[in-house]
């Protein structure tokens, strides 16, 4: 009988990416229209469900002063930044959220997955930067499925994969509640209390039905394994 399947999202499940994704998302929109996103207005799309894709937030907070600038050149300088030459990129700003130990217990009741929007080869560079040694089968990216979340393709990939008969899905956008009430695949939400509008973040993960909400990743074993 196969094990049960802990499925994870990674940008402020595994990682926190305030000073990565996110600041990039800021200096994108500031490079075209002169003027910075604020965190909050970020999470106030990401609330609204439907703006998973950092690309795509950031081309519409740009378009909303600056119209005509193209979807690819966002994208590029989007990149530029996030990876830099390798060295200076701000994807190195980011830092491993779980605890030592964590996954090595996990690991040893559970087969680890990863539902993520980054693309594939952006999750694998992170996860062989902090955590080399843990095994996640499958990790499925952005760009191994045709529609991204809160569509649930990428999490009926992984249970068709593990042939989980139990499962769980954690993450911290409502995109990510929806993605696993479409699936079928209980939620369990991760809202940290640095996060803006956090209240409302807590709501609509309860309203999504999930079966608990988190401070973060390191609270998890109370709930799976209680």
């Amino acid at each position: 009988m196969s094990r049960p399947v802990l499925i994870f999202d990674m940008d402020g499940v595994l990682v926190d990416v305030t000073e990565s994704y996110r600041e990039t998302i800021c200096r994108t929109v500031e490079r075209f229209t002169g003027v910075r996103a604020s965190r909050e207005e970020i999470q106030d799309l990401k609330n609204q469900g439907g703006w998973n894709d950092d690309w795509r937030l950031s081309h519409h907070l740009i378009c909303r002063s600056c119209p005509d600038v193209p979807f690819d050149a966002v994208v590029e300088y989007f990149q530029s930044i996030f990876h830099g030459n390798g060295k200076n990129g701000l994807i190195l700003r980011e830092e491993w959220i779980a605890r030592d130990g964590l996954f090595d217990r996990l690991g040893t009741k559970f087969q680890l997955a990863i539902f993520t929007g980054r693309l594939r080869w952006e999750a694998e560079l992170t996860l062989q930067r902090f955590a080399p040694a843990i095994r996640f089968d499958p990790i499925i990216g952005s760009g191994d499925i045709e529609r991204l979340k809160p569509a649930p393709d990428g999490l009926l990939r992984i249970l068709a994969e593990t042939a989980a008969r139990k499962s769980w899905y954690v993450g911290d956008t409502v995109d990510d509640a929806r993605s696993a009430r479409a699936a079928g695949v209980p939620f369990i939400g991760i809202a940290s209390p640095a996060s803006p509008r956090r209240d409302q973040l807590v709501e609509l993960f309860r309203q999504e039905n999930a079966v608990a909400v988190l401070d973060d990743l390191n609270q998890l074993e109370a709930v799976v394994c209680g």
